[in-house]
This record gives structure tokens, C-alpha cells and sequence, in this order.
């Protein structure tokens, strides 16, 4: 299914998200502000997250997929609406179609998060597993979109959806109006391009900066060019930002509304989940933390006061065993090393013991003797320690050099 040029629709005006966020009233939840003395302390001056990770189904999709669906007519109800994702628009598009009335299928693809499938069902739609990656999923939802009459919502290329999402910049300046900067993740551009044309009619001092995954990084190139670009390969652990091309409906809503587009590394965004779990309490999804990524890893270059919008928190519990070790690691509290030392009784108690005044803690160790690449007298000891930051790991590979041990890692 094929959707009319972003010039078919008419323009997006601060009227069509007022008239959103009426129609949301008692639907979507107001979501709670909560501040950051962390990151305040960081950045200079107050940052507060805008948590819709807190949002009925878990993130900002409800409101979009409700907007736009209220929107049909009778007999485009009637028909009923097919959706394409892998976990948080499907859930948004699960629920308000149950709310409105709506007979709902979602295509998710064979490998989606097992929590998210089940959500998805359980808000009533009926779901179909269909394709490895989000595009095979798409194709396969518009298919029957063609074959059935069903109504094709669309994650983020239509006015209504953009309208909806809009409604968290109007939120943002009720609830902050002292604001100054907005960070807010970008994936396709429905909720950086609503936040825009909500925020920009009132407030055009407001400074906008949209986050994206250097992985999954199509708006930079796309700005460049002047209009939407496909990338190619999308590697990042952010499901909801892996998007190969922006939507040609917001697209020049971000082209002219948003001031910035910055990009931040798989180490920054697990470094950003983490502090979000320790430090504000927060359960986020790697898309949703990338404003809280980008605030790391550039802190004095944000004019305060701050909002960072943690835009989703369904992240699936195996994937969040996996990213937070990785962000300990990132943030130099988990240390994987491997070394070389003599192989004779007592010898690996007294590697232990050199650990220990270093102040580490052991979490795993592997001991080998049979590999071909030894000497007779040598063995091999991989070791998996909890550190207290990047001083404290060169502290303890500084203790190891020192005792005489080979450190390979």
C-alpha cells in the first residue's frame, strides 16, 4: 500500500495536536516529569526526564495509533486496521484498536521478543509471525492490507500519527515551561517531527535536538541530501530506531523544525540504560535512552533547563541481562581479561590473592592447561571481574603487570 506524497496532506499545525491531545483525553496518560540530579550536576543546569516509558502499553505509540485510527470512517473501521512492528507499535495499535472497537491484526516478525508478542495479543489484536527483519514484515502487512481492505496503519508516515505524538511536546511545555532544550530519539521521525510542531508554534526558542543510533543512522544523510535516503545495513541494539529510510511525511518537519541530529554509540546508549536503571529507577529500551546518551557523551553542550524524553521501557529481559553487561563494561565496571601464568599448585590462589588487595571483585574465572598454544609449565586464566570504574580496571592490569603476570586483554 502505497501512501499519497507528504504534499497530498495538508500542512501539520499546532490545531491538529491540540484537537489530538482532546481526543486522547482519559486514553493516554499524562505522564510523569521526573528530574536528574545526576545529569543535572553533568550538563550544568536542571534535566528532567518526560517518561513515557510510564505510558500505557509502555511507550508513546498509543497516542499515534489511536489518533489515527479514531480517524477513520465507518467503513474503513468496519474493514478493519493491520499493522507492521516489532514490538512497541504494535502494542499501541493492539490497544487502541480494542479501546475504539477495531478488529486489529499485527505482522511482527519470527524473531520478535517473546514479551512483546504476548503483550500484543493480550490488548486483543491477532497476530501473525511472518519475516526475519521489520521490511519483510511490512511487505507482508501491506499485502494483506491489499488482499482484505484492512486499513494500513503506518508507524510514523501519516499526519495523524504525528499529530498524536505531537502531544507529548504540548505535555513537555505544561509541565516544564521554563524549558529550554528537547532531546528526544528519532527512528522514522513521527515523534521528533510532532514534539517540533508542537513546541515550535509556541515556544520557537526551544532548542530541539534529535538523538539517532550511529548504527541506524538515516536522518544525517538524508538532511544532506535534501530528502529521504535509504541506508543500508542497520546495526544497533535499539529495535525502535532501526529504520533505513525517514518517513517522507516527517521528514521536512524535522528538515525544518528540528535544530539538530546527533548520533551516539552502542557503548553510549548502554551507559545510558544503565544510569537510568541505577540512578533514576527507570526500566528504558535502548531507543528510549538515546537522549540520555547523547547527554553523556557531550554534557556542556545542552543549554538547560533540559528535557530528555524516555520515549519507550519494553525491553526484553534477555536483551537486558546482555545490555547492561555491556554497559557495565562500557562504564569501565566489569572487566574481561585473559592471562598467562605458571602452571604449579597454588598458583591461581595467589593470582587471586592479588585481586583481591587490587579490590576486585571475581565474578567467573576459566581455568586452561590443554591448550596447544601453552608450554608445558603454562596455563591460561580468563577472568570476569566487577570493577568500580576505568581508574580501578587500570588499577588492577597495573597490580597484575606489577606481580609479573602477562596480561593478553
Amino acid at each position: 500500500m502505497n501512501f499519497p506524497p507528504a504534499t497530498q496532506f495538508p500542512p501539520l499545525i499546532l490545531d491538529d495536536i491540540k484537537g489530538a491531545q482532546k481526543m486522547l483525553s482519559g486514553v493516554s496518560r499524562v505522564t510523569a516529569m521526573e528530574g536528574s540530579r545526576h545529569l543535572t550536576d553533568l550538563v550544568g543546569a536542571p534535566v528532567r526526564f518526560k517518561c513515557e516509558n510510564l505510558q500505557r502499553t509502555g511507550s508513546f505509540k498509543l497516542r499515534g495509533a489511536y489518533v489515527r485510527i479514531a480517524g477513520l470512517s465507518p467503513v474503513e473501521r468496519a474493514a478493519g486496521v493491520v499493522a507492521a512492528s516489532a514490538g512497541n507499535h504494535a502494542q499501541g495499535v493492539a490497544l487502541a484498536s480494542a479501546l475504539l472497537g477495531v478488529r486489529a491484526t499485527v505482522f511482527m516478525p519470527v524473531g520478535a521478543p517473546l514479551p512483546k508478542v504476548a503483550a500484543t495479543r493480550e490488548y486483543g489484536a491477532r497476530v501473525r509471525l511472518h519475516g526475519h527483519v521489520v521490511d519483510e514484515t511490512l511487505a507482508a502487512a501491506q499485502e494483506y492490507a491489499q488482499e482484505t481492505g484492512a486499513v494500513f496503519i503506518h508507524p510514523f508516515d501519516h499526519p495523524d500519527i504525528i499529530a498524536g505524538q505531537g502531544t507529548v511536546g504540548l505535555e513537555i511545555l505544561e509541565q516544564c515551561p521554563e524549558v529550554r532544550t528537547i532531546v528526544v530519539g528519532i527512528g522514522g521521525g513521527g515523534l521528533a517531527a510532532g514534539i517540533a510542531v508542537a513546541v515550535k508554534a509556541v515556544r520557537p526558542d526551544v532548542r530541539i535536538v534529535g538523538v539517532q543510533a550511529a548504527g541506524a543512522a538515516a536522518y544525517p544523510p538524508s538532511l544532506a541530501a535534501g530528502h529521504p535516503v535509504s541506508i543500508g545495513s542497520l546495526q544497533t541494539m535499539a529495535d525502535g530506531m532501526k529504520v533505513g529510510r525517514p518517513g517522507d511525511v516527517p521528514f521536512p518537519l524535522i528538515r525544518d523544525l528540528v535544530d539538530e541530529v546527533r548520533t551516539v554509540s552502542e557503548d553510549e546508549l548502554s551507559s545510558a540504560l544503565l544510569l537510568c536503571l541505577e540512578r533514576a529507577k527507570m526500566v528504558v529500551e535502548p531507543a528510549g535512552a538515546s537522549p540520555v546518551a547523547a547527554l553523556l557523551s557531550d554534557p556542556k553542550s545542552f543549554r538547560g533547563p533540559v528535557v530528555a524524553l524516555l520515549s519507550g521501557g519494553n525491553v526484553d529481559p534477555l536483551l537486558m541481562q546482555r545490555i547492561l553487561t555491556h554497559g557495565m563494561s562500557a562504564a569501565g565496571r566489569y572487566l574481561s581479561l585473559r592471562l598467562r601464568l605458571t602452571d604449579r599448585p597454588g598458583a591461581l590462589a595467589t593470582m587471586l590473592a592479588v585481586l583481591s588487595v587490587a579490590d576486585a571483585n571475581v565474578l567467573d574465572v576459566s581455568h586452561v592447561r590443554t591448550d596447544p598454544r601453552l608450554g608445558l609449565t603454562e596455563a591460561e586464566v580468563e577472568l570476569h571481574l566487577e570493577t568500580k570504574g576505568p581508574e580501578h580496571c587500570a588499577e588492577v592490569h597495573a597490580a597484575l603487570r606489577d606481580a609479573g603476570y602477562l596480561v593478553l586483554n
